[in-house]
């Protein structure tokens, strides 16, 4: 089901289609490791990014590298890591990192809550950590308790809780995916464009609030997002309209 999803002229080169992944072109799985990335949705990338003459970048919270290897052999330009880093350049490696990575000590801390129970998993990015309870939902109350006394507890670091649909992440403060977004939209392959984002997540918020500097299109997936009318229900439907938007095809809305 869609809502309010704007329709697109024929000429694609003036739009950048900046995509978040989990939750957003691919459905949420157990495990990180547990998403499936059909040739279907390769060769929608493929021809997106040629109708746009190369506007396509992934917005995620997972590193480059790991975007790279569930959706090879595509290399598109990246945000990874929340912001942490930034690729411009297709099949290049990303820029410096925006962030250091986490301290060992507060990364040791917070994979203890881990024992907690089965079903917790943890996801080490580098520049964050995850705690994943979607195979132990009764988990909930005590990983973001936990998570929130370790933040806490940490001196002499700025370190932040981002929580999401069943996980929860510590990072380090200063870089967001918004701020990567504008700083994305410098490149001259970006700046003469007008983005149209699409996200889920509460991460995903700070995108949505910077895209009318950029005379930007938002379209959420799953949640309704004060000020973006535009709203795709789930994962499937965000990959049928690209599909739609990549062969051209005439796209009627609901």
């Amino acid at each position: 089901m869609s809502n309010s999803i704007p329709s697109l002229p024929s000429d694609l080169k003036p739009f950048a289609f900046l995509l978040d992944v989990d939750g957003t072109i691919l459905d949420l799985a157990p495990t990180p490791r547990g998403v499936f990335v059909s040739h279907e949705l390769r060769d929608t990338l493929t021809r997106l990014w040629q109708r746009t003459d190369g506007g396509v970048a992934f917005v995620s919270g997972r590193p480059v590298s790991e975007l790279d290897l569930i959706f090879s052999p595509l290399q598109l330009p990246a945000i990874g890591g929340h912001g942490a880093e930034l690729r411009t350049t297709p099949g290049a490696a990303p820029e410096a990192p925006r962030l250091p990575a986490l301290d060992p000590a507060v990364k040791r801390q917070f994979a203890a809550i881990a024992e907690a129970g089965p079903g917790i998993i943890l996801e080490d990015k580098g520049y964050s950590l995850a705690l994943h309870y979607r195979l132990a939902p009764d988990k909930g109350d005590l990983v973001r308790a936990a998570a929130a006394k370790i933040c806490a507890g940490v001196k002499g670091a700025s370190i932040e809780l981002l929580p999401g649909k069943l996980v929860v992440e510590i990072k380090q403060t200063g870089f967001t995916k918004a701020t990567a977004v504008r700083e994305l939209m410098t490149y001259p392959r970006f700046s003469s464009r007008r983005p149209i984002f699409l996200g889920d997540d509460v991460t995903d918020l700070g995108v949505f609030e910077i895209l009318p500097d950029f005379d930007g299109i938002g379209i959420s997936v799953g949640r309704n997002v004060p000020g973006v009318e535009a709203r795709f229900g789930q994962p499937a439907d965000v990959r049928r309209w690209l599909a739609q938007v990549s062969r051209n095809d005439a796209f009627a809305t609901s």
